[in-house]
């Protein structure tokens, strides 16, 4: 028999940032998950620098939740350029393309929950960010 999740509090100092792969001047923070007992959902906090960029890439099966929290981006939504700023709120659902780029003077952090899945794929759609 399982047992109900405990409540977790964890500051975001104890997680250290990590370079995202293909991407350029963009860091990742995985804040919560189940690797701490959080079962269901992985909230993310991304940091992109100013010049950086996440390459255009989709998920077939994985829907994005997005809160920017500093800053402001360009952002395309299955290729439609949008820019968004802090204080917006962004829902990608499923298989809808989708990339990044700060092109402001000042980084931009924005949070990412995902539902837990055992099979999270990315179809990256553009080659590496250089």
């Amino acid at each position: 028999m399982s047992h109900a999740p405990s409540p977790v509090i964890r500051p975001r100092a104890a997680v250290a940032p990590q370079p995202v792969p293909r991407c350029r001047g963009t860091s990742i923070q995985v804040l919560l998950g189940p690797e701490i007992g959080v079962p269901n959902f992985i909230t993310r906090l991304f940091t992109i620098a100013p010049g950086g960029r996440i390459p255009c890439h989709r998920h077939d099966t994985i829907e994005h939740e997005q809160v920017v929290l500093e800053g402001g981006m360009v952002l395309t939504l299955d290729g439609r350029e949008t820019e968004v700023k802090a204080g917006d709120s962004i829902f990608i659902p499923a298989g809808v393309s989708h990339w990044y780029e700060n092109r402001g003077a000042e980084p931009v952090r924005f949070l990412c929950v995902v539902p837990r899945t055992e099979d999270y794929q990315t179809e990256w759609l553009e080659g590496p960010a250089e």
